[in-house]
């Protein structure tokens, strides 16, 4: 057997490469098997969520329809992308209402690779909301379980689930960095009571699911702040008590006009007063012209030296009990704009019963922050 000689070389590596083998098998010992990383119970937990909630999760990318002036025709063109998530076993999905704005045509691509043209159900610009409908049959994936948003703590782990850049089922972690973030639009108004996390949300995120670290949605991805188009830490999502109440009134009736008193409050301060023996909703403010203001509530005020003095306290609307924002905003969904409520008011210490007639939100049609890009 020559050094040159090639056919020698080849039956030579096989043999070397047992030998080495054995070698370091030998040198492993018996314990060897032991010693190799494993995954630590937080990852397997992590992972365990992610591969639980995955097939729930859809890619959405939309066309729009554009005149050819020249040609004499219209032709259909991608447009953008998003993502969105089972709402029910229906085939009802939610997204944002920047996803599908301005499109004519939407698919709807799972996990398992299918893909279905999805038609519009409802949306609710005001709320950054829309739900999409495609028809699957009985095969649908599971729908995401909701948590609840007045269950939300900042420096709680979330995780968000989405397609950004095209990259489809992206998973990225993080924490609720603030709760009650509000985001002003260019038609001057607002979408309040946002969740804001550091969890990476890029574009092609919107519409994803924001989850807890039991698996349940507490918010929809809506926005980022970034002046580069990309995550730079701070993300906002639709809370989930929002998304409860918007979403069934989009899939029944397809739009969302919520009643309103025109009152102004805010969790920390209900919560504050809990604390202190006082249930109910603190009104902060009241609109003018609203029904609130019509009906005579009180908004806290500043005394001299800057002191609080409290306002009313919403404890009751049409018999059903007050605790929080939430329950007066459910209270409020069971109703339609021009009906007559009572009101059951904490004022100076003494309970008070008022009635109001409820008013129509004012509904932007638009969701287009200035500071932010949509993600």
């Amino acid at each position: 057997m020559g050094k040159g000689d090639p056919v020698a070389r080849f039956r030579f590596a096989p043999v070397m490469a047992v030998f080495v083998c054995g070698l370091l098998l030998a040198g492993a010992g018996p314990g060897r098997a032991e010693t190799l990383p494993e995954l630590l119970a937080p990852e397997r937990t992590l992972i365990a969520l992610f591969e639980a909630s995955r097939d729930s999760v859809v890619s959405i990318t939309t066309e729009a329809r554009v005149s050819d002036p020249w040609r004499r025709e219209v032709r259909m063109v991608p447009q953008g992308s998003g993502s969105g998530f089972f709402w029910d076993d229906q085939g009802h999905i939610v997204t944002n209402a920047h996803v599908i704005r301005g499109a004519a045509a939407a698919e709807v691509r799972l996990s398992d690779g299918r893909v279905f043209p999805a038609r519009l159900a409802g949306t609710a610009p005001m709320h950054d909301l829309a739900v999409l409908k495609i028809d699957i049959g009985e095969d649908a994936p599971p729908p995401l379980r909701p948590g609840r948003s007045v269950d939300l703590r900042v420096g709680q782990s979330v995780l968000a689930i989405g397609n950004p850049f095209g990259l489809d089922w992206t998973l990225t972690t993080g924490i609720v960095s603030a709760l009650e973030r509000e985001i002003p639009t260019r038609e001057g108004g607002r979408i309040e009571g946002l969740i804001q996390t550091d969890a990476a949300i890029n574009p092609g995120n919107s519409g994803g699911p924001l989850i807890d670290s039991s698996g349940r949605l507490i918010g929809v991805n809506t926005a980022i702040f970034s002046p580069s188009g990309s995550s730079a830490g701070i993300g906002f999502a639709v809370p989930v008590d929002t998304v409860a109440r918007v979403v069934p009134q989009l899939i029944a009736h397809g739009v969302y006009h919520p009643p309103v008193l025109g009152v102004r409050y805010d969790p920390r301060v209900t919560a504050l007063a809990r604390r202190n023996g006082i249930e109910g909703v603190p009104v902060l403010g009241v609109d003018p012209g609203s029904p609130a203001e019509r009906a005579g509530l009180r908004p806290a005020t500043q005394g001299p030296g800057g002191a609080i003095l409290p306002g009313d306290v919403i404890q009751g609307l049409d018999g059903r009990a007050i605790a929080d924002g939430a329950d007066l905003q459910a209270a409020l969904d069971a109703h339609e704009a021009g009906d007559e409520v009572p009101l059951r008011l904490l004022r100076e210490g003494r309970e008070v019963k008022v009635k109001v007639v409820l008013g129509t939100a004012g509904c932007k049609r638009c969701f287009d922050p200035t500071f932010l890009k949509a993600s």
